[in-house]
């Protein structure tokens, strides 16, 4: 199979070979993708994730892994690239190794372990500083806009803890834990359906009791819950979804 790299900050990755169809998820700058199969000017491609869609071939470039060696991701930042032209990058990109970092922070792979440690409470962390203020997207990843399990995906990847895309594939990871929503401890992630099957269709992360952080349609982006809060109506229907949850550390 042969493979591309994604060469714009920002990729749709979509469900059909069509701009108008739903986008299920966005791929990011410096990341390989493995191509599935190919209705020009479409390829349907693979992710390190093992999530699949269609990508545009505008958005990607042929493999250039020689220009990627030293691993650096963003932390948010503006790099000028080889013709001079500045482009910023999102949370997670990784910089070509000729760019130059204009403003904005960005980590070597040593570094980003040493920053982001596989502990719950830095996850926490990590979730309120890093998206404070995201707007809602449907099949975001980044703090340009996201949904409930780009953030999760993203934050835990971040701290070298990689989970599925989509909510209902990350409630099939981790261990169970049999807690009130309210008793979960820092990072626990609390599972939500609003549909009579109880398909999961909401992830949030716990920040240790009845506090959570999550991106929410019905908040219309990130928000900070408390779930004893009974006097407002979003966080008792929240609390009337909830499922269960689990333990990814």
């Amino acid at each position: 199979m042969t493979s591309v790299i994604v060469s714009a900050a920002v990729a749709p990755l979509q469900s059909q070979p069509a701009a108008g169809s739903e986008q299920v998820s966005q791929r990011l700058a410096g990341h390989r993708l493995t191509v599935l199969e190919e209705k020009e000017p479409w390829l349907r491609v693979r992710g390190s994730d093992a999530y699949e869609g269609w990508v545009h071939r505008g958005y990607v470039s042929a493999d250039g892994a020689a220009r990627y060696l030293r691993q650096r991701t963003s932390l948010g930042c503006v790099i000028r690239d080889s013709r001079g032209w500045p482009c910023p990058l999102p949370l997670g990109a990784v910089l070509p190794d000729d760019a130059r970092l204009e403003s904005g922070e960005a980590l070597d792979a040593a570094d980003l372990a040493q920053r982001f440690p596989r502990q719950a409470d830095a996850i926490v962390r990590s979730a309120i500083r890093h998206f404070a203020g995201t707007p809602y997207q449907w099949g975001g990843i980044t703090p340009w806009g996201a949904d409930c399990s780009g953030l999760v995906q993203t934050i835990f990847g971040l701290h070298g803890v990689p989970v599925p895309r989509d909510s209902s594939q990350q409630a099939g990871v981790g261990i169970p834990v049999d807690l009130a929503p309210e008793a979960l401890s820092p990072a626990d992630l609390l599972f939500f359906s609003d549909r009579p099957d109880r398909r999961i269709t909401h992830v949030a992360i716990s920040l240790g009791g009845p506090r959570l952080v999550h991106l929410a349609l019905g908040r219309g982006g990130y928000r900070v819950e408390d779930l004893t809060d009974d006097g407002d109506p979003y966080v008792r229907a929240l609390v009337g979804r909830f499922l269960f949850a689990r333990r990814m550390l």
